[in-house]
């Protein structure tokens, strides 16, 4: 690959433009939305939920680096 002086790159063939997806079929036939849409109050309600739920996810999280270290990572 030539580098160039442009800041942007040559699309590829299958790449994504975009990433948006469309939640209406999540609304319409799932009846889901979002509990959260202020940024602010959603990290503030996830770190509470991390912090109430430690005996949930602690022995998951154990067992992932237990397997780090078996492998010496």
């Amino acid at each position: 690959m030539t580098p160039t002086t442009s800041s942007t790159v040559t699309d590829r063939a299958g790449h994504d433009l975009r990433y948006a997806i469309d939640p209406s079929p999540l609304y319409d036939e799932l009846g889901w939305g979002p509990k959260h849409t202020d940024f602010d109050d959603g990290l503030r309600a996830t770190i509470e939920w991390y912090r109430d739920n430690e005996s949930w996810w602690g022995p998951l999280k154990d067992g992932v680096e237990a397997g780090y270290e078996g492998h010496g990572q």
